[in-house]
């Protein structure tokens, strides 16, 4: 073999060699941009199932206090208008929205317990209130865990490469699930 030919198949072998390392390297960024992303929608999903779930619940946790506080009429209609808002919501943002509406008056439903001491000692009220307040807990540990996927993304495709890799996989930063103003602080109870 000449000196010329192993020249140029040694060249062209560390061609071949970089190429490959290459295109591992871009196949694996483009895969980690793909999983992150499809762990977002998945985190999503979640706090969806979660939030169906309260939304369950409500209408026969409203039944049950409507008959000791026929008067509530105007929380019961925020509750339903919330409950409405968020299944013709389309857009996480949108459900976001709608769940974040419902904080309020679900509050407030929960305290009503207060004005009529006969709605505390109610069975199905306790079941009810047990099941929705472990569904609140299921919705705060989906949300969490949703922001947390939401933050690998984001930060993943802010960096050098990661910012590549999303814009090949036509993946873009996705929205944090935040408390609306004035829902953080918790609700006062008076015994």
């Amino acid at each position: 073999m000449s000196k010329g030919l192993k020249t140029v198949l040694i060249t062209l072998g560390v061609i071949i060699l970089a190429g490959v390392i290459i295109a591992g390297s871009v196949i694996s960024g483009y895969n980690r941009v793909v999983v992150m992303d499809e762990n977002v929608k998945n985190q999503w999903a979640q706090v969806e199932t979660q939030l169906k779930r309260r939304y369950d619940l409500i209408p026969n946790l409203v039944e049950t206090v409507k008959g000791y506080a026929a008067h509530e009429k105007g929380l019961f209609e925020d509750i339903a208008a919330a409950r409405t808002k968020y299944f013709q919501a389309n857009t996480p943002k949108g459900k976001m929205d709608a769940a974040n509406q419902m904080e309020a008056p679900l509050s407030r439903l929960l305290l009503l317990q207060e004005r009529y001491p006969e709605l505390k000692a109610n069975e199905n009220f306790l079941k009810l209130q047990d099941s929705l307040e472990g569904t609140e807990n299921r919705i705060a540990v989906a949300r969490h865990r949703y922001n947390d996927a939401v933050l690998a993304l984001n930060a993943y495709s802010r960096t050098f490469m990661g910012r590549f890799y999303a814009g090949i996989a036509g993946v873009g930063p996705a929205q944090y699930y935040q408390i609306p103003a004035g829902q953080s602080e918790a609700p006062k109870v008076k015994f």
